[in-house]
């Protein structure tokens, strides 16, 4: 006769190490205390009718031409002759070639443009292409993404005082116009992260500004990492909406991007890491050849429905489409940024980006944030959150319903009196 398995007592804790990195790991403090204010809010005000212009997550439907070509995609699957399994791991080549063609004119080729399920898997990914011990610098206030990845991928040390060691933080703030002191890095440094338009910041970099970084990553042999996952919603034709527009950027950058933002994918999951074939670790070892393994290993290649789906923004329905899309957002923005300006506070962004960034003289990030929920109705986002650079401003995201964005800026014009 079988045994009786043993009793639950009788099991012996796991003998299987935990990753040491993850103990290095701040808790998620910002968004915890957030839902924690929020919910004591509404314990004591249970009729208040909130409105959350905090998270950076789309709220409109996706267009019509997209939906149609998911749509057309499905049905073709149901059929032998339309059916496809696996798709190719780097993206299908008829979104490679119009992503190649369409966003950056031809300034990479498409086999340099590697299409997956989103730009924060990519982000993620950079852990299995830098060697161990790898140095990054972050602009601070950051998206807490590069950081958190990079403390779980082993490349930091502790946590001190809010910053890690073995991570550069670039200040970026008005003093600066948003464009960190480039004389603070070293040759220490493998990887600079640098987003623009920047999260939470809104700020974006001119091709002056671009041409400097590209000019210190070659002088200390870093490589640039550099997120435009808002770029689409550069308005100012003087601005760079890519990297790659600046000479000398091949040699040294990535360009990793998405539709999440400009076209409502952040729950259908597309984006893409441009790779450009003259990038070359120390030992002249091609990064495009290294890049192309860890992409083939890590995924499976990106979903054929969102694939459709990006490839219909490319037909003239598709791009207006696109375009009253980032216009609906950015006027969000615009009506959040002329109440605050009137109520003379301190605003940036907005203009060329889906974040309008907020700094009340005077008072914390915890502070304002209480301020606009009790006051206001309002949830934001502290600026704090996002680094020590952070501290005093909160985030307006334009994301939301435009009748849920005028409702805000009527509760903001009574409280200041504007």
């Amino acid at each position: 006769a079988l045994e009786s398995p043993p009793s639950p007592a009788a099991y012996h804790p796991a003998m299987v190490k935990r990753n040491p990195n993850f103990g290095k790991l701040a808790s998620s403090y910002l968004f915890v205390e957030i839902r924690n204010r929020k919910e004591a809010f509404m314990a004591a005000n249970p009729d208040a009718k909130l409105i959350a212009l905090g998270i950076g997550d789309t709220t409109e439907p996706l267009p019509q031409v997209i939906v149609d070509a998911v749509k057309a995609k499905a049905d073709a699957m149901a059929t032998r002759e339309g059916y496809q399994g696996y798709p190719e791991p780097y993206g299908e080549d008829d979104i490679r070639k119009h992503i190649a063609k369409e966003i950056y004119k031809d300034a990479v080729s498409f086999d340099e443009i590697f299409v997956s399920d989103g730009s924060k898997p990519d982000l993620a990914r950079f852990q299995f292409l830098s060697a161990a011990g790898s140095k990054i610098a972050v602009q601070d206030p950051v998206y807490p993404a590069y950081v958190d990845q990079s403390v779980i991928g082993g490349k930091t040390g502790q946590n001190k005082d809010g910053r890690y060691e073995n991570i550069v933080y670039m200040d970026c703030n008005p003093a600066n116009n948003f464009f960190p002191d480039l004389s603070i890095l070293d040759s220490s440094v493998d990887y600079i992260f640098f987003c623009s338009p920047a999260n939470p910041s809104g700020a974006v970099a001119t091709k002056e500004q671009l041409a400097a970084l590209i000019a210190k990553a070659k002088e200390i042999g870093a490589f640039i990492v550099f997120d435009g996952a808002y770029s689409a919603f550069i308005q100012d034709d003087s601005l760079p909406k890519s990297i790659y527009e600046v000479p000398g950027a091949r040699e040294v950058a990535f360009e990793t991007n998405s539709f999440s933002k400009n076209l409502g994918f952040t729950g259908v999951r597309l984006g893409w890491t441009v790779c450009p074939k003259d990038l070359k670790f120390e030992d002249g070892a091609s990064v495009h050849a290294d890049w192309s393994r860890v992409v083939g290993t890590m995924s499976n290649g990106p979903s054929h429905f969102a694939s459709a789906g990006a490839c219909a923004m490319f037909t003239e329905a598709g791009m207006k489409a696109h375009k009253e899309l980032i216009q609906y957002y950015l006027g969000n923005a615009k009506l959040v940024r002329e109440v605050l300006l009137k109520a003379n506070m301190e605003v940036y962004g907005g203009d060329n980006a889906p974040y309008v960034w907020v700094r009340c003289p005077g008072k914390d990030s915890w502070s304002t944030f209480q301020e606009f929920l009790d006051k206001c109705q309002i949830v934001s986002t502290p600026g704090a959150g996002f680094g020590s650079m952070g501290e005093g401003f909160v985030r307006f995201s334009s994301f939301a319903p435009r009748q849920a964005v005028e409702e805000a800026v009527t509760r903001l014009a009574k409280h200041y009196g504007v």
